[in-house]
């Protein structure tokens, strides 16, 4: 199962830094955070964290503001 993060965070996170994973470092998926630091110099983690901070945005939070990642 998945981490329960702040939503507006984690999708500006995603839509700003999600070159360099900063995403999923944030959601704690620190080996996944590291393949998109790595692979940064590609530019394709760019476009899939702006993807996923977009589709984090679509999510439904609960009463806290979070989602589960």
């Amino acid at each position: 199962m998945g981490k329960r993060v702040n939503k507006l965070v984690y999708a500006l996170l995603a839509i700003f830094l999600g070159g360099i994973g900063a995403h999923k470092f944030y959601a704690g998926k620190i080996g996944q955070g590291f393949l998109y630091l790595i692979f940064s110099i590609t530019i394709i983690p760019s476009f899939i964290g702006f993807i996923e901070g977009l589709v984090a945005l679509g999510k439904q939070s609960d009463e806290h503001g979070n989602i589960i990642v």
